[in-house]
């Protein structure tokens, strides 16, 4: 049985994900990488309390890696700030966990990752999804969910109002753009997991749906 280590558990995504791992039989440790402990008690669970700007100095020993880390602009309070959490604490934590020996790096970006997208936020997606693949993980998964629905820890009202308008017109997308609920993504990334193809492998939201 394998250790996986999770970072950005309290996170829409990351909330499912940690359930899905501490439930999956594939793992007999979970380490899930906090600022502050959750109100979370399991016997397979270790929350380890770190300092993602020295992750050089952390132990991160695990088979399989997940990072499901996020911000917006708003809330990081800079395009800089924002940078830093979406796109150099990942790319420090696929790093730092492979010298450490993960064989396997699952990440979510976004739809419209593209490093020379117009917008900011796609285009740091874009640019962390390429240092990612310069990594040559043996298992690297990239996934690229469409708007994201479910209840976060914060409120984001443009996000609500955005998510309310799709769902009314959903049924008229295509299924890559349909929104997509967290624990929908959680799923897919374990299963992704559970036989990962060598290399990279890019998981769009129609396949998570």
């Amino acid at each position: 049985m394998k250790t996986a280590l999770i970072a950005g558990s309290s996170g829409l995504i990351g909330q499912h994900l940690l359930k899905e791992l501490l439930a999956s039989e594939q793992y007999a440790k979970v380490i899930s990488l906090v600022r502050r402990e959750q109100d979370l008690n399991h016997p397979k669970l270790e929350q380890r309390i770190i300092d993602f700007e020295n992750l050089s100095a952390t132990d991160l020993k695990a088979d399989h890696v997940f990072c499901t880390l996020g911000t917006t602009i708003k809330k990081a309070g800079s395009k800089e700030a924002f940078r830093k959490v979406d796109e150099e604490y990942p790319l420090s934590l696929a790093t730092q966990a492979q010298k450490q020996g993960a064989q396997l790096f699952a990440i979510v970006t976004a739809m419209g990752s593209n490093p020379d997208s117009f917008f900011f936020y796609n285009q740091v997606k874009g640019e962390l999804e390429q240092a990612l693949k310069k990594l040559n993980y043996t298992h690297l998964g990239v996934f690229k969910p469409s708007m994201l629905m479910g209840d976060r820890e914060e409120s984001r009202l443009g996000e609500s109002v955005g998510q309310a308008v799709m769902s009314a017109v959903q049924f008229l997308l295509p299924a890559n753009t349909k929104p997509i609920e967290g624990k929908k993504v959680a799923k897919a990334m374990i299963q992704y997991a559970k036989s990962p193809k060598t290399g990279l492998s890019e998981i769009l939201s129609g396949e998570m749906q």
